[in-house]
């Protein structure tokens, strides 16, 4: 079973971009939620990532992950590919 992967981003986001660049090396599909671009999924991020205002907040299977230094911290201890499974 393939993992839902759900980032909070913003348009012309560098961090966002590289997020989603390590994701889409992995063959895992982002569902991306843009909160410049929707305003309530900015209240949505807000809520689940406990009042972080930073992006990108990466959600692996409902389970906060943080941003993008988060991540590649994750994938550098090598724990990003058995959350992903």
């Amino acid at each position: 079973m393939a993992s839902t992967v759900v980032m909070y981003s913003k348009n012309n986001c560098n961090y966002c971009t590289q997020a989603k660049q390590l994701l889409n090396r992995k063959n895992v599909i982002v569902t991306e939620k843009k909160i410049d671009e929707k305003p309530e999924w900015l209240e949505e991020m807000l809520t689940r990532s406990g009042g972080r205002r930073t992006v990108p907040q990466i959600f692996i299977n409902d389970k906060h992950v943080g941003g993008c230094d988060d991540l590649y911290v994750l994938e550098r201890e090598g724990k990003l590919d058995s959350l992903l499974k």
